[in-house]
């Protein structure tokens, strides 16, 4: 399903997405060596009931995970990348941590994930892993535009990656969102300039590039959820929700958008 949002539902769309970046900025400012997982999760669960807003995570069950998720935020840290199931472990100085929130506010849903190192000690492999992604997601953003396909926004995000000398999976990347988290169109982290869908003013799609610094193979945890890097190499994830307008890109999530009373 692909649902185009009219003009007069955009200020629905605007609130879930100043809410998800108020809740991750609040998030990582908690953040610092010895913090729990589970402890981010219990600050996530009540920031997002304080907003009478909804987790999208807690009761989703899709084919690639084992039964519900059951908790509130993707807490994935070093090797991890994608759905990571928070669990007890205290966050250590230079850890690699991306934090990957959903939530449905109003009927509408945003999406976004940042990725940041923890405490004082930034390797320079953690660094370039983040930059990478967050330059891609700002590629694809600026390519989304009325008129252009998702190849488009695909290819630019994917160039940037190469550039930077990244394998990509395609198994997991971008999508529509909605009045439901996963919507079409899928968006690649990859992809050849004008194929597939032509975006339009009124959709709305999360952009996640994500990258693994030596490998493009994935490994699932235990736990049914946790998707790691093959290798064990360190890994950053990106994503925002992003509204097509006639003027391009409006991007939902971003940071300067946060919900001041997510803030507090």
């Amino acid at each position: 399903m692909i649902e185009v949002f009219d003009p007069t539902e955009l200020p629905r769309a605007r609130e879930a997405g100043a809410l998800v970046a108020g809740i991750l900025q609040t998030l990582r400012s908690r953040c610092e060596v010895g913090t729990d997982l589970l402890e981010i999760d219990a600050w996530a669960r009540a920031m997002i009931t304080e907003a009478g807003a909804q987790s999208c995570y807690v009761d989703y069950a899709p084919s690639f995970g084992r039964g519900r998720f059951g908790h509130h935020v993707c807490t994935s840290v070093n090797d991890a990348v994608l759905h990571g199931l928070p669990h007890p472990y205290a966050l250590a100085d230079g850890d690699l941590l991306t934090l990957d929130l959903a939530v449905s506010l109003g009927g509408v849903v945003a999406d976004s994930a940042i990725s940041f190192v923890v405490g004082e000690s930034a390797s320079p492999e953690s660094v370039a892993l983040i930059g990478a992604t967050e330059r891609a997601l700002s590629a694809g953003i600026a390519a989304a535009r009325p008129g252009a396909r998702i190849g488009d926004v695909s290819s630019a995000i994917g160039a940037v990656l190469g550039e930077a000398g990244y394998r990509v999976n395609t198994e997991f990347g971008g999508h529509g969102v909605g009045s439901t988290m996963h919507q079409d169109p899928h968006v690649p982290n990859t992809g050849r300039p004008g194929r597939g869908y032509r975006l339009r003013p009124g959709l709305l799609l999360a952009l996640e590039p994500w990258v693994m610094a030596d490998t493009a193979e994935l490994v699932t945890d235990p736990d049914g959820w946790t998707l790691r890097s093959a290798t064990g190499c360190r890994t950053a994830h990106s994503e925002h929700t992003i509204a097509v307008t006639d003027d391009g890109a409006e991007v939902l999530t971003s940071p300067e958008r946060a919900r001041p009373s997510a803030t507090r």
